[in-house]
């Protein structure tokens, strides 16, 4: 809801030069919370990991206007972190226990759908109410959002058979309990693939008003749409064919993405390659949950997935500050920009060819 206001907001604010630190901050804190998070979820279990992060988000809400100088925005920024670095994790290791092997990538696909119908209304409605009313009233609302979340899961049962009581070893983290290995190679592909999305949330606002467009949020909510129609065929093809082939398909189409947004100079053109960009999310996000979830062991399922998010941070982190310093506030470095995230694009497209199909994961679940 308040990310297409907030880089206007910080220039009212005076820290227009810290543009690049509103993505950057908030997905610095969520991957650093990922080790945990995971961790949690696996030991005391993935609802109370969900309501802490459902919390982050209502009191970060309220505190918006209350510390609204540049140092004490940019705070809340990290803060609100948590919430991104929680939530996800416990909610994508709750939906994995519950459905079946065959199932999954079709699940995961209904699961980023509603994912992704927040993050569609959401710039939409934050957009709207902006207009509207000042933006205190937008953060309040964000804020009261965030309640329903928390209603939702006191009502849920836990899925996690072996609970551990929460206490303050389960805080430490041993080296090998930050990453796990055996997602690694589907985690680097995610963050190659992501590394554009972190361009887009940061450059489209500013890149829109260049082309003349009024609503800010417009690319996002066209994009979005477009990746809510492919998600459960892109999670339920890679059921059927495996998930290798559905992610070549995405790295090749967020390449051309981003190509056609480079070359973008009206905004119909700006719009049409919103909805190739739309499509490439929709296909790599639940295509790469499930594989994540094929290559993992069941006790180690919150960790498999904290690592999976850990590079889909960084990959958004790192192309949100990559852009902002090469964008350097100058219209001229547009296409620069968007050119070379797509390169970034490109590079996932070759690793993905010279991966054999990841078939065998799959047999030797069900021996």
């Amino acid at each position: 809801m308040i990310i297409p206001e907030l880089p206007a907001y910080l220039t009212s604010l005076g820290g227009e030069d810290y543009k690049g630190l509103i993505i950057a901050l908030f997905t610095l804190s969520a991957g650093l919370s990922r080790p945990f998070s995971g961790k949690l979820a696996d030991k005391v279990g993935r609802i109370p990991v969900m309501m802490f992060g459902a919390g982050v988000c209502f009191v970060v809400g309220l505190l918006y206007p209350l510390l609204s100088f540049v140092g004490g925005f940019l705070f809340l920024r990290f803060a609100h972190g948590f919430s991104a670095g929680f939530t996800p994790t416990g909610a994508s290791a709750y939906v994995a226990d519950i459905v079946p092997f065959q199932k999954r990538g079709e699940a995961m696909g209904i699961q980023s759908l509603f994912g992704s119908l927040g993050m569609a209304a959401g710039p939409a409605i934050g957009g709207w109410i902006a207009s509207i009313w000042p933006i205190e009233i937008l953060f309040y609302s964000a804020a009261f959002t965030a309640i329903f979340s928390i209603l939702i899961l006191m009502r849920l049962k836990e899925t996690l058979k072996e609970k551990e009581p929460l206490k303050l070893s389960l805080f430490k983290l041993d080296r090998d309990e930050i990453i796990e290995k055996r997602v690694l190679l589907p985690s680097v592909i995610l963050f190659l693939s992501v590394f554009s999305f972190g361009v887009v949330l940061t450059i489209i606002p500013d890149f829109s008003v260049h082309l003349g467009i009024k609503n800010k949020g417009l690319f996002f909510a066209v994009f979005t749409l477009s990746s809510l129609g492919i998600r459960l065929l892109a999670g339920r093809t890679s059921d059927r064919h495996g998930r290798v082939a559905v992610m070549r398909v995405a790295s090749a189409v967020m390449v051309l993405a981003m190509c056609a947004v480079a070359f973008a100079e009206s905004k119909a053109v700006l719009l049409a390659s919103g909805v190739l960009f739309g499509a490439a999310v929709g296909m790599y996000s639940p295509t790469t949950t499930a594989w994540v979830v094929d290559r993992s062991l069941d006790r180690f399922r919150g960790r498999a997935l904290a690592t999976m998010y850990i590079f889909l941070e960084s990959g958004i982190g790192v192309g949100a500050v990559v852009s902002g310093w090469l964008y350097a506030n100058n219209p001229e470095n547009f296409k620069l920009v968007f050119l070379s995230s797509g390169s970034i694009a490109f590079l996932g497209f070759l690793i993905l060819i010279f991966i054999k199909r990841d078939r065998k994961s799959y047999h030797s679940h069900h021996q």
